[in-house]
């Protein structure tokens, strides 16, 4: 198979280029919004404990969370992968339009502003970091549908019949040349829109039906560990970034925490007491989720 003919740019306005990966992240970010307001409204996916957040703090938390993902996950891409940029030309830091993202800077990068923005608001850290890590799979699939229209992180070549070859006269007048070869390789990208983001997405879906928004941390426990062993499984079939070792590799190492980190949170969060009687909601309050 022969990578298609996308063009990473959607549409351009004079000197303005509207891009995919641009688009990617607004809908990610728009949507999964949506999806955790309408958890949050949702008395009932938590009976025992109530409202983890009111609509206005989350419609709040949104423009730090989006802070958080695009500093985070910028400088985890040069702290990561890219080191060099900070010496060599640290003004491409700032041109993010260009790619080069980290999953895991951005998870730090949002850890962050949920631990400060829970401060601040006096929420409780853990009801708040399980409403986000249930919509998290949403942003997820859309970034990696970006990174296949974009034919950056390619998987390593395969014999498979699904194999593409990831070169088209974009990327050629992009790079020069095919920066994949002409190998058939795994469409990894495709992989991980599919298990990061639609296999996980259903799984803490189900976990939230079955009540474990009333589990503190418990969601944001299974989207570590769930997230964590997708990736660690699918860098065995991702071509390891440019200088990065072969095995294990960068992703697998910054994964193998996050197993953990989930592991921890899902034993904790099951063993904690529930609240001896359920919370009582006003009606005004009520309303069925998204």
């Amino acid at each position: 198979m022969t990578f298609p003919e996308i063009d990473p740019i959607l549409l351009r306005i004079g000197p303005l280029a509207i891009r995919w990966y641009a688009l990617a992240y607004v809908a990610g970010i728009l949507l999964g919004w949506r999806y955790v307001a309408g958890l949050a409204r949702s008395p009932r996916l938590a009976p025992m404990r109530g409202p983890a957040a009111t609509t206005p703090q989350i419609d709040d938390l949104i423009l730090w969370l989006t802070l958080g993902i695009i500093v985070g996950g910028r400088l985890g891409h040069v702290l990561f992968y890219t080191p060099s940029l900070i010496w060599t030309n640290p003004l491409e830091i700032l041109q993010v339009w260009r790619g080069g993202m980290s999953f895991h800077g951005g998870a730090i990068g949002v850890f962050t502003a949920i631990v400060l923005f829970a401060r601040g608001a006096g929420l409780d850290l853990f009801r708040l970091g399980d409403l986000i890590a249930a919509a998290a799979p949403i942003g997820l699939f859309f970034g990696r549908i970006a990174n296949f229209v974009n034919g950056e992180l390619w998987g390593r070549p395969t014999d498979l019949p699904w194999g593409m070859v990831f070169c088209n006269p974009q990327i050629i007048e992009t790079y020069g040349h095919c920066p994949a070869g002409l190998a058939p390789r795994h469409p990894s990208q495709l992989y991980e829109a599919a298990l990061e983001g639609v296999v996980l997405f259903l799984i803490l879906l189900f976990s939230v039906r079955k009540g474990m928004l009333d589990r503190r941390g418990v969601v944001a426990g299974v989207f570590l560990l769930g997230y964590g062993l997708i990736r660690i499984a699918l860098e065995t079939v991702r071509e390891p970034d440019f200088g990065m070792p072969a095995f294990p590799t960068m992703g697998m190492m910054l994964s193998a925490p996050m197993v953990l980190a989930g592991a921890f949170l899902v034993w904790r969060g099951l063993r904690e007491p529930l609240p001896a009687t359920p919370v009582t909601v006003p009606a005004a309050d009520v309303d069925e989720p998204a």
